[in-house]
């Protein structure tokens, strides 16, 4: 009987040999040598301003945003500000009322736009940060406006009223339609004409907004944290580009989420995308 016993314990730990590990991440420097989180941690503590780049349904992001921002508030404590591309700048009275408790729960989420998965990504960070009474900031432009920049370009804000246009950049914003990702853009069409020029426009009225919030409401003795979708930040542009616009002095970190077939190596595509890039499996479960 023990000799059974023995063959099927050798035969699991042969099966679990040949399967190999199933790494769920890994972290790669910009210059894709690998890392670990330990020290994405300690170079996020030598910053001003950390840009959290992340895949909108990816649970590994999520995860890692939540987990940076607690050892964040471990070392920071109350000088640790949080900030998302997630929450429009006109729900910031909102946000702060539920926040200082004001309002409840279910009052928030009636009245805030919240995007779809925000009960399962988005909401531990704001609980985090009611539970610590951190600061929240929501950082970019009413999408209305965005869509009317769109439609018009930079010249349809003109007509809004002073009261609008305290939820955006200061007017006009600066632009580099030669920045590779608003390039980029251009081409998503397919074909030349297909895609207005003020397509990348949007984009940028966004990046530019997020910018302005960010340096509006650093704190200068701490770090933000801020959570957006990576191709907001990649390649030290967008977000990125219009805060060193505003101080190039500003000491920031990028983080990029992507994924891959293989997580152990890192593509050559992906090299110099941030400071530090996520690598997730391709087939990693989502959250919507």
């Amino acid at each position: 009987m023990k000799k059974i016993f023995l063959f099927l314990a050798l035969s699991i730990s042969f099966i679990s040999g040949q399967a190999g590990e199933k790494p769920a991440y890994r972290i790669f420097d910009r210059n894709g040598q690998p890392t670990d989180f330990n020290q994405l941690f300690e170079a996020a503590t030598k910053t001003q301003v950390v840009l959290f780049g992340e895949l909108h349904n990816n649970p590994i992001a999520h995860w890692l945003q939540l987990e940076l921002t607690r050892e964040l508030y471990q070392k920071t404590g109350q000088d640790l500000v949080l900030g998302a591309e997630m929450f429009e700048a006109d729900n910031q009275l909102i946000l702060d009322e539920y926040l200082s408790g004001l309002i409840n729960e279910r009052n928030f989420k009636a009245e805030a736009k919240l995007w779809n998965n925000y009960d399962t990504d988005y909401q531990p960070l704001v609980e985090f940060a009611l539970q610590n009474q951190l600061p929240f900031i929501a950082t970019n432009i009413p999408r209305r406006y965005a869509s009317l920049v769109n439609r018009q370009g930079f010249e349809g804000l003109d007509a809004l009223p002073a009261d609008a246009k305290r939820y955006m950049a200061p007017l006009p914003p600066a632009y580099d339609p030669e920045l590779p990702g608003y390039k980029a853009m251009l081409e998503m069409g397919g074909m030349p004409g297909n895609v207005s020029d003020n397509f990348p426009k949007a984009q940028a009225i966004k990046d530019a907004t997020m910018a302005h919030f960010i340096y509006k409401n650093l704190n200068r003795s701490g770090i933000f944290i801020h959570y957006h979708g990576a191709y907001h930040s990649n390649n030290f542009e967008g977000i990125y580009w219009y805060l060193n616009q505003l101080d190039e002095k500003l000491k920031m970190l990028t983080i990029s989420t992507v994924e891959q077939q293989d997580p152990m190596v890192l593509d050559e595509g992906h090299a110099g995308l941030a400071d530090f890039i996520i690598v997730v499996p391709v087939h990693m479960t989502k959250t919507y």
